[in-house]
């Protein structure tokens, strides 16, 4: 399959085009679709690459358009014009391939979006293409998109995420005139992967009920079938919490699909280097140390111990706290007991073969380095991270 992407180097088309190349170079397996070449076009490609591209084409992605002309009346030459131009392309070639517009929900031309040139041009493409599958047959998938947010989007732009996440990632400031503001929101991978389903014909059909998308499975329109409703008082808190985890070492809600883990990796992509890395506090002592790397809501702390050799750690247990113990260099022996018996469980672990040790509720357990040389390093992962006023922790020998 031969793919041509026009706007290839906007937000949209860079991150459809890099993933285009990751399936057709054969590094993204997952998809069954097999792809040939990947035709990026853009403002500084030329007439005849796009007259050849239309020629070649299996498939087409129009994602060029115009978003903020300094002339209202280019809306319509940058959003309709070249429009035209790509049908008239495809026809002169007799080329009846499956086309898809990206569109915006602002073409509804209701409630805060009537009578804005922007949304009226985009309107203007959408019959511009429905009457191109009227007349030729071939397949049209008009998408009309929500705002959209993701890596690579540019900030102070067209999208108030982007600005938010570079602004406060780069400790810049912000403006939020009215937090209670709801905004739709559609993540640049949620939108990508539904590009990769129309390829294979599996696009989600929608009609608008104004503003709000309705799928159905023979809609005018296609749709992307997840989005997010968010106010912008909660992003910029979300924002805000992200740029203290050097300080707090929690880590957001990554539960799969939530737009918190979305909006996290988009944060992360405006990080500026000097804030790609960052010091944890060693706990150190005669015996070693002991750092924490990362805490969770509800997952509990990830930790890593280093203990000298010959040292001895641990000597404790706990009523409801539990602990999965990695050791991943050195040699060593983990001890436990159940409180109230005499029989001592041993486990020899070794940085040589990578298992976990479980250290269970109500028994007193202990970690050994056995060598006389080099040091222990463990990877601890706790239940619950570490409350001072709540150890949970009562001291006890193994031995």
């Amino acid at each position: 399959m031969k793919i041509l992407v026009t706007g290839a180097k906007g937000f949209v088309g860079k991150n459809l085009c890099a993933q285009l190349n990751n399936i057709k170079d054969g590094k993204a397996r997952n998809y069954a679709i097999r792809i040939e070449d990947v035709f990026e076009y853009d403002i500084d490609s030329s007439l005849e690459e796009l007259d050849r591209y239309c020629r070649q084409a299996d498939f087409v992605f129009n994602l060029a358009g115009v978003n903020r002309p300094e002339n209202p009346e280019d809306f319509r030459k940058g959003n309709f014009g070249f429009a035209s131009e790509l049908l008239a392309a495809l026809k002169k070639h007799g080329n009846a391939c499956p086309v898809m517009l990206s569109s915006s929900i602002q073409a509804t031309l209701i409630g805060r979006y009537a009578g804005h040139p922007y949304g009226e041009s985009k309107h203007a493409g959408e019959e511009l293409f429905f009457n191109y599958a009227n007349e030729t047959g071939a397949k049209v998938l008009v998408y009309r998109f929500p705002n959209l947010f993701g890596k690579w989007c540019r900030p102070n732009y067209n999208s108030a995420v982007a600005t938010f996440c570079n602004n406060i990632a780069n400790d810049l400031p912000i403006q939020v005139n009215d937090p209670s503001v709801e905004l739709e929101l559609l993540y640049i991978d949620d939108l990508v992967d539904e590009m990769i389903l129309a390829l294979s014909g599996n696009e989600h059909r929608c009609e608008f009920d104004g503003v709000e998308t309705v799928l159905c499975s023979d809609g005018r329109y296609c749709a992307v079938p997840v989005s997010h409703k968010v106010t912008l008082g909660e992003i910029v808190e979300m924002l805000n919490r992200f740029k203290t985890m050097p300080q707090t070492l929690t880590v957001p809600d990554l539960t799969s699909g939530g737009f918190e883990k979305k909006l996290y990796s988009t944060y992360l992509s405006y990080l500026p280097k000097e804030k790609m890395s960052y010091d944890l506090k060693m706990n150190i002592d005669d015996r070693g140390s002991f750092t924490e790397i990362i805490r969770t809501a509800s997952a509990g702390q990830m930790s890593v111990n280093i203990s000298k050799p010959g040292i001895t750690k641990g000597q404790h247990w706990h009523n409801t706290k539990n602990e999965k113990f990695v050791v991943v260099k050195g040699h060593g022996l983990i001890q436990l007991r159940k409180e109230g018996t005499d029989e001592v469980l041993n486990f020899e672990v070794s940085g040589d073969r990578i298992q976990v040790i479980e250290m269970i509720p109500g028994y007193t357990h202990n970690i050994v380095n056995l060598s006389d040389t080099e040091d222990l390093v463990t990877i601890m992962w706790c239940n619950e991270p570490f409350d001072l006023n709540r150890p949970d922790t009562y001291f006890d020998p193994v031995e």
